[in-house]
């Protein structure tokens, strides 16, 4: 039996998740929401609501948006307009369907505003500074796989080699001006994130148990996607399905030209041998993915699906639930599982299309990669014929004795508490479990 039955959870909803099973049937779902442990400061907030929401009544309307980056920065060229019509999709469905709370309404319109506020910064820089559009981006590595299958964990290993450039969150929250190698570990950026960081903790109280955060840790390429507004990041922070089902129909160049021009200007004045990245949404479309970046290495991690829907579905309704006093976790159980299922089928769809050569993928699995963090490091060098530096081995070690699995606390979630039957995830993922043997 899969090892999320059987799991309680740290975070729970309110009251039981499923009745008693009465002669052996399946238990029945029951819609509950999902709370999380909050700082008396965020209940107080709340409890403003009524005034919050009414000085708040147009803070997400696209356009006012628009004028405030505009107002904040002092431009008003956003660069190419596709972003517009992300924007306007977005807008729409946290207007309508993501049930924010007044904290929650004012934490949407400030992350909008930032996003957009980069975007003007981002393309003043570029005006001032015509070598960022000179950068090339050569054989990146790519870390992808459904959440919660060892991607971050290797993504970390791979950045202690100080050849790989990685996203750190502190440079893709403010990109803007390019960071310099002179003040990289320095940088003041880090401070104000750290800052950020530390209050986000107040809203989702052990956050760390499902997933660490700092400034100076490495970060997925979901945040540099939402300055297309095109990211499934948006998705995990919010009730939006009107905006995923549009998303799911789009071609995602527009996203992978954003990402490449983020990922000149973060190289500009501080460059490495090469990018490693990272985030389990580049299944959705390898084949923009491999348009953008024709010699992109990819490690694809594999872990039974089963041992990590429930997992996932737990990080996504308790992001949430820092937005929103309305989170059903039944809900959100079969939106996770049918996103990623849906997210593998794209990506071995294209890889037996011949989105790229065979060799541009290095399958590696996640028993592999916790059982032996070091031959795991060396197997991706060695698939990618990069030389494997002096001493990595030893930092892999040394990372990996530092940093001990559940150092925060343990994890805990369970399937039937987000409505998830075993016997049908089984059905839903059975040709990948076959063709992987997992």
């Amino acid at each position: 039996m899969a090892e999320t039955q059987g799991k309680e959870v740290d975070v729970h909803p309110l009251g039981p998740t499923v009745l008693p099973p009465a002669d052996g049937d399946r238990p029945t779902p029951v819609r509950q929401r999902w709370t999380v442990r909050r700082s008396f400061l965020i209940h107080t907030v709340n409890a403003l609501g009524g005034i919050v929401s009414q000085a708040t009544s147009a803070s997400l309307e696209e356009e006012e948006l628009i004028r405030a980056a505009r107002r904040r920065t002092g431009h008003d060229d956003f660069g190419d307009a596709s972003f517009r019509e992300p924007l306007h999709r977005l807008v729409s469905a946290l207007q309508a369907e993501a049930h924010l709370h007044p904290l929650g309404r004012l934490a949407a319109r400030r992350e909008l505003t930032r996003l957009l506020v980069n975007r003007l910064r981002l393309q003043e820089d570029r005006r001032r500074h015509p070598g960022i559009a000179e950068q090339q981006i050569r054989q990146p590595i790519i870390v992808t796989g459904l959440p919660r299958t060892g991607t971050t964990f290797l993504h970390g290993l791979l950045a202690l080699d100080p050849a790989n450039r990685v996203p750190r969150t502190w440079e893709t929250q403010y990109p803007s001006p390019p960071p310099e190698a002179e003040t990289y570990y320095v940088d003041r950026r880090i401070a104000l994130v750290d800052r950020e960081i530390y209050w986000f903790h107040q809203m989702v109280q052990d956050f760390n148990r499902i997933h660490p955060v700092g400034a100076r840790l490495p970060e997925e390429c979901l945040v540099i996607f939402s300055h297309s507004f095109m990211s499934y990041q948006f998705a995990s922070t919010h009730r939006v399905p009107s905006y995923l089902d549009w998303l799911d129909s789009q071609d995602l160049i527009p996203s992978y030209e954003m990402h490449r021009r983020f990922l000149q200007h973060l190289q500009w004045r501080c460059p490495g041998e090469r990018w490693v990245l990272k985030a389990p949404a580049h299944m959705f479309d390898f084949e923009a993915m491999f348009e953008t970046y024709p010699d992109a290495c990819v490690v694809m991690t594999h872990r039974d699906p089963i041992e990590v829907t429930a997992s996932h579905a737990s990080l996504t309704a308790t992001l949430r639930s820092a937005f929103s006093d309305d989170v059903d976790p039944i809900e959100v159980g079969e939106e996770c599982s049918r996103r990623w299922a849906e997210a593998l089928s794209r990506a071995l769809r294209s890889r037996d299309r011949g989105c790229a050569p065979s060799e541009r993928f290095l399958d590696l699995y996640y028993t592999d990669l916790v059982a032996d963090p070091v031959a795991a490091v060396e197997r991706v060098y060695g698939h990618f014929d990069l030389p494997l530096p002096d001493g990595l081995r030893e930092k892999v070690r040394e990372s990996v004795n530092r940093n001990p699995k559940n150092r925060f606390g343990k994890h805990r979630y369970n399937l039937h508490d987000f409505g998830l039957d075993l016997q049908e995830e089984e059905k839903r993922y059975a040709a990948y479990r076959e063709r992987f043997r997992l």
